[in-house]
């Protein structure tokens, strides 16, 4: 899948570097969402997705952190916080269900003394101008379907131990 000038950053932190306490699910975490920040998307793009997931948690499956879908293709970033609820996300903007199973951001809560887990943000730029889910569908069915749709994906990565 080409990502060629496809770029997704934060002024949060770098990428490889640890993400801030405040996105962490519990203290000294506020669970607040990251500000992200995407641009270069190819032509033909009609919407966004964007997922937070842990490939390190010890589930055998890993961990999604956030799913977000039909971010309307005019917006390239979301504000610090933006994943509080729907009504925090641009107009037309809805979450998917979390592993926490909750329709919101849901920070990094690694298990203390497990090492540090890497929590892949990744924007899809899809060639559909929403996708028609039930809310209810499991995150692999948002998996799939973003993927079948994605024109171009990228990824920043950040870091959190306890």
């Amino acid at each position: 899948m080409p990502t060629s000038g496809f770029t997704l950053s934060s002024p949060d932190f770098a990428d490889g570097a640890r993400l801030p306490d405040p996105v962490a699910f519990e203290a000294p975490g506020a669970n607040i969402s990251p500000t992200l920040v995407w641009q270069g998307a190819p032509a033909g793009t009609l919407s966004y997705a964007l997922t937070c997931f842990d490939p390190d948690a010890p589930t055998g499956s890993g961990w999604w952190h956030w799913l977000v879908i039909n971010l309307p293709a005019s917006v390239q970033q979301l504000a610090a916080g933006a994943g509080e609820s729907d009504a925090t996300l641009p107009a037309g903007a809805r979450h998917m269900r979390t592993d926490y199973g909750q329709y919101a951001w849901g920070g990094p809560h690694p298990p203390a003394g497990h090492g540090p887990h890497r929590y892949q943000f990744t924007v899809f730029a899809l060639d559909v101008p929403a996708l028609d889910l039930p809310a209810e569908v499991s995150a692999a069915v948002v998996g799939f379907n973003l993927n079948a749709h994605a024109l171009a994906k990228a990824t920043l990565t950040g870091l959190y131990e306890r």
